[in-house]
């Protein structure tokens, strides 16, 4: 009876250890199982994901340019880019963007509806799933200069 005590008492103690060590995690991608993937070589400017969206309503698709590190927005989303990765020179080409895309519709709370990585090469791989926005990673770059390339 107390040898098994001793070891809920333990179970308990572990279990209360491992929650407390996954609470204080940052929240920080873990990066995809390839090892020809690494950041963007650096260099002048800032580092960039090309992105579009298309506006199902409209049916109009948009190229725009979102910072690593920060938000950016489209339509009633934002979409943080927390990194962007490309393959080595000697593999296939392939950028690897690590996004979380929130809804910011008005008079309604936020709504997560994307957080991972996406590839630039099988969109459907990981796609955002939403009625009126479609979002995918088309490459990770360099852009030059004090301000992103303006959207084509």
């Amino acid at each position: 009876m107390r040898r098994l005590v001793i070891v809920v008492v333990g179970i308990v103690t572990l279990a209360a250890d491992l929650g407390t060590a996954v609470a204080q995690t940052p929240a920080a991608p873990a990066r995809p199982g390839n090892a020809n993937l690494r950041p963007i070589p650096d260099g002048s400017g800032k580092r960039v994901a090309e992105l579009q969206g298309l506006d199902k309503v409209t049916a109009r698709t948009q190229r725009f340019y979102a910072p690593v590190g920060q938000t950016t927005r489209f339509g009633t989303l934002e979409i943080t880019v927390a990194d962007c990765l490309v393959n080595v020179p000697e593999a296939p080409p392939e950028s690897v963007a690590y996004l979380t895309i929130v809804d910011n519709k008005p008079g309604q709370a936020q709504e997560k509806l994307f957080a991972g990585w996406m590839f630039a090469s099988t969109p459907s791989l990981s796609a955002l799933d939403h009625g009126v926005y479609d979002v995918r990673v088309l490459a990770c770059t360099m852009a030059q200069g004090s301000a992103p390339p303006s959207s084509r």
